[in-house]
């Protein structure tokens, strides 16, 4: 029914965000992933939505990327997983975090995430195996095995498994960087609030 919206940011809350179109405020909910990369008040903004009809409410998702938002209405569809906890899943995994763990069949990073645990997680990796592709660019297998050794090198540190996969997919994707170069760039990622 509402397929996006384009209108200025009025505010912003934990879970939300409230949409100006001409004068009508829509109200929003989002991942925190698209509440970080969606602007200001007072921004305009366009979102791709997910419309939700049950019998006593309507409620609208909306997400910055369309990735996002296939890849939040694939999690709707497993067995068990609501709006809200897509929503979290997508807050604490970025795409590219999420396509790993299910590729490598990893229940433990997603049952980082609030509300999932290793049977929902299990569940989760058996009905998205093949239904989740990564998107065009995503890591090359040189990398990724560069990157695997600076996830084991800061859990060794005390990181968690999430905290580390997500810190070495934010890193750059440049050649030619040593495993510590990438361990102590991905430390300071982890630094920063």
């Amino acid at each position: 029914m509402i397929g996006g919206l384009r209108g200025r940011l009025d505010s912003k809350t934990e879970d939300a965000m409230l949409v100006d179109v001409n004068g009508v405020i829509y109200r929003v909910l989002t991942t925190g992933t698209t509440l970080q990369d969606i602007g200001e008040q007072g921004d305009s903004v366009r979102l791709v939505t997910h419309l939700i009809v049950r019998e006593d409410q309507l409620t609208l998702y909306g997400f910055a990327t369309t990735d996002e938002l296939r890849l939040f209405e694939t999690l709707i569809g497993v067995t068990g997983v609501g709006p809200r906890l897509a929503c979290a899943i997508l807050t604490k995994l970025p795409p590219a975090l999420l396509h790993e763990a299910i590729s490598r069949e990893n229940a433990d990073i997603l049952a980082t995430v609030p509300g999932v645990g290793r049977k929902t997680a299990s569940r989760l990796i058996l009905e998205l195996r093949g239904k989740v592709v990564p998107s065009i660019g995503s890591v090359t297998t040189a990398t990724r095995d560069i990157d695997s050794d600076v996830v084991e090198a800061l859990q060794a540190l005390g990181y968690t498994a999430a905290e580390s996969h997500t810190a070495a997919l934010r890193l750059p994707r440049e050649g030619g960087q040593t495993v510590e170069e990438r361990v102590f760039a991905a430390l300071r990622e982890l630094a920063e609030p």
